[in-house]
C-alpha cells in the first residue's frame, strides 16, 4: 500500500491511473477506523480497480467547542486497518496543503443544510463540502463511497455532486453495527461504560418507529414519539433532535407519503459525546 501525502503528487498519480484505464475509487475518512470504514474500503474496491482512502481530520468542520484538538489520530493502526481492507493509497495531506495561508474558498450548499445536524453546526456542512469538493479535484475518483450513517453529509454531497456537475459516481453504503444496533463511529471510543451501554437505547427507537411504520403508522408525531419515549428511558442520553425529513429536502414532514428519513441526535449527559443515528422508512438511500 502506497501512502501519498502532497496534493499534487496524489492528483498526478491518479491522473496516471485514469490514463492507463483504471477507475479510482475515494473512501473519504477522518481516521480512526473501525469495521464500519472497513466496509466502505470493501464497498469501493467491489467498485473499482484502485481504492483510494483519504486520512485528514477536517479543522472546517469543527465548531470552535468541539472535539478537533482531542479527536483520535491513530494514524500506524489505520493505515493497516485500510490496508488489510483491500485499500492500495492512503492520501494523508497536512493541514497547511489543503487550506494555505489566505485561503478563503468555500462551498456551500443550501436549504438542506439548515436543518438537523445542520442547526445545531453553523458552519459544519459548509466545512464538508469544501473538503469533499477539493478530494474530488485531487484525487479524481470514477466512485467514492461514502456511510449512511451520516445521512445528512449524504445528500448534501449529493446535491453538491449534481448541482456542480462533478463527474463521479457517489456510493452510499448501509450503517455498520454493534451487535447491540448502536452504529459503529469513531466517537463511541468517548463513551463511558453506561453511556456505552444506553446508547444502544437509539437504534431501538429507530427500530420501533421502523415497526410502527411497516404497521401502518403515516404520523409523523407518533414516530417520534415512539423514538423519544425510548431514548428517554435513560437520564445519560440527552436528546438534540428527532426529525422526521424529507428524503430530498430534509424539511420536517407531518404525515409520511413519500419516503423519509427518521434521524436523531443526542449527546451524552457525562462525556458530552454526540451521536448521530438514521432509518429510512418507505425507501432507500
Amino acid at each position: 500500500m502506497k501512502i501519498i501525502r502532497h496534493p499534487v503528487e496524489m492528483h498526478e498519480f491518479s491522473s496516471a491511473l485514469g490514463k492507463s484505464g483504471k477507475t479510482v475509487g475515494l473512501v473519504p475518512t477522518m481516521g480512526a477506523l473501525h469495521e464500519g470504514h472497513a466496509s466502505l474500503i470493501k464497498t469501493a474496491r467491489q467498485n473499482c480497480d484502485v481504492v483510494v482512502t483519504s486520512i485528514f481530520v477536517n479543522p472546517i468542520q469543527f465548531g470552535p467547542t468541539e472535539d478537533f484538538v482531542k479527536y483520535p489520530r491513530p494514524f500506524d493502526k489505520d493505515c493497516g486497518v485500510a490496508e488489510a481492507n483491500g485499500c492500495d493509497i492512503v492520501f494523508t495531506p497536512g493541514e497547511r496543503e489543503m487550506y494555505p495561508e489566505n485561503f478563503s474558498t468555500f462551498v456551500e450548499v443550501e436549504n438542506i443544510t439548515d436543518s438537523l445536524c445542520g442547526a445545531s453546526r453553523p458552519g459544519h456542512f459548509r466545512g464538508v463540502a469544501t473538503v469533499v469538493l477539493k478530494f474530488f479535484n485531487i484525487v479524481a475518483p470514477h466512485v467514492a463511497v461514502f456511510g449512511q450513517k451520516d445521512a445528512q453529509q449524504c445528500l448534501v454531497i449529493r446535491r453538491m455532486t449534481r448541482d456542480l456537475n462533478l463527474p463521479v459516481r457517489l456510493v452510499f453504503a448501509p450503517t455498520m453495527r454493534e451487535k447491540d444496533g448502536l452504529a459503529m463511529s469513531s466517537r463511541n471510543a468517548y463513551l463511558s461504560s453506561s453511556e456505552r451501554r444506553d446508547a444502544a437505547l437509539i437504534y431501538k427507537g429507530l427500530s420501533a418507529a421502523e415497526n410502527l411504520y411497516r404497521a401502518g403508522e403515516r404520523s409523523s408525531a407518533v414516530l417520534c414519539d415512539a423514538i423519544r419515549g425510548i431514548i428517554g428511558a435513560s437520564s445519560l442520553l440527552i436528546v438534540e433532535y428527532v426529525e422526521i425529513a424529507d428524503m430530498e429536502t430534509l424539511a420536517s414532514v407531518t404525515t409520511l407519503s413519500t419516503p423519509s428519513l427518521a434521524a436523531v441526535a443526542v449527546r451524552t449527559a457525562a462525556s458530552g459525546t454526540r451521536l448521530i443515528d438514521n432509518v429510512v422508512l418507505g425507501g432507500t438511500f
